[in-house]
């Protein structure tokens, strides 16, 4: 019996599972800054990152589950799963680089057209990428 799983939802999976060895790392990090700061935190970006790498990546798992149930073709699935997962680093990714620079306890402090750019672009490939999976779960699941 083959119980390999579709290339859609294979990828979203080691995704997940990839974010998941970022956030232990990240985590490693996190207790550095705890270990060596006078007020026993680390950087609020610091821990920011390490919290939001967890939560990432068990969204990327659920992700996968809606790409395994979908009924849309596979290369439908990942594209919506790769767009959602594409912003969940991203958003990981500035956290980090926040976290180094220590540059800054909140990112919106001074926001400009860049960031509300982005802001829209986050919401829209989150928002449409998980609703594409979503469709698609109804329409197998029900349809």
């Amino acid at each position: 019996m083959d119980t390999r799983l579709g290339i859609d939802t294979t990828l979203t999976v080691l995704a997940s599972g990839l974010i998941f060895a970022w956030a232990l790392v990240l985590g490693i990090w996190k207790y550095r800054q705890m270990a060596t700061s006078p007020t026993h935190l680390a950087h609020p970006y610091v821990d920011i990152a390490h919290r939001a790498a967890l939560l990432y990546s068990f969204a990327t798992m659920l992700l996968a589950v809606f790409v395994e149930l979908s009924a849309w073709p596979a290369a439908l699935n990942l594209a919506a799963a790769a767009v959602v997962v594409f912003f969940f680093v991203a958003a990981i990714v500035s956290y980090v680089v926040h976290g180094f620079r220590r540059d800054t306890t909140n990112q919106f402090q001074h926001v400009d057209t860049k960031i509300r750019l982005a802001m829209a672009a986050l919401i829209i490939g989150e928002v449409g990428g998980f609703a594409v999976l979503l469709a698609g779960f109804i329409v197998g699941q029900f349809g």
